[in-house]
Order: structure tokens, then sequence, then C-alpha cells
């Protein structure tokens, strides 16, 4: 028996000790997602420049990465303006849900 709970509990605080991941990706917009044409139709607007306007209309930020698109958890990290439309290194946690990121850091990806 000790040894069944032994193992329920090590099971159950797996996701606490959840490693950080780094992935390489875009940060984009839920509305836009991976592809900003709708908004630069004329060629004028730059994903940066679209992302913080859809950002700035009611859309979240999210992370895209390897053709799959994850939603931000928080939101009012200041990096993400800052790097909002920009190819860059993300690390963070990945949710039990496999569609959501927590961030702990951006940097411009090289």
């Amino acid at each position: 028996m000790r040894l069944k709970l032994g193992c329920f509990l090590l099971l159950a605080a797996a996701p606490l000790f959840a490693a950080q991941q780094t992935w390489t990706g875009q940060i984009s917009d839920e509305m836009c997602g991976a592809d900003h044409s709708a908004m630069n139709q004329n060629g004028k607007v730059s994903a940066h420049d679209c992302t913080l306007a859809c950002v700035k209309s009611g859309s979240k930020f999210v992370f895209v990465s390897g053709g799959k698109v994850y939603a931000i958890q928080n939101q009012s990290l200041p990096d993400l303006k800052e790097h909002a439309g920009h190819a860059v290194k993300l690390t963070g946690d990945l949710g039990s849900d496999g569609k959501t990121i927590t961030v702990s850091n951006v940097q411009m990806a090289r």
C-alpha cells in the first residue's frame, strides 16, 4: 500500500517539477496566428505593428512554433510587446494541456 501511495504522490507532483523548455518561433496574436497577410495587404504593415494593433483591439498574444500556435498564459509580460512579430527564442513552461505556455524569457533569435 505504501508503495502505491508513494508512486501516486510522485506522479502527482511531476508537473510541479517540469523543466522549462526553449522554443524558436514568433510572437504573434491569436487573430492572425502565423499569417499577418490580411492586415498586410498593401505591404506596409510589419508583423510587429500588426501584432500590436490586434492586441490593442482585444486579441491576445500567442507563440507560433513548428506550425503550432500556443496560447500565452502571462499576457502582461513586457517582453511580449517588445518582441511582437519578431522571430524569438522563448523559454517557459508548457501547460499540461500542451497548448499553453507560461513564458519566463524572450530573446531575439539569432
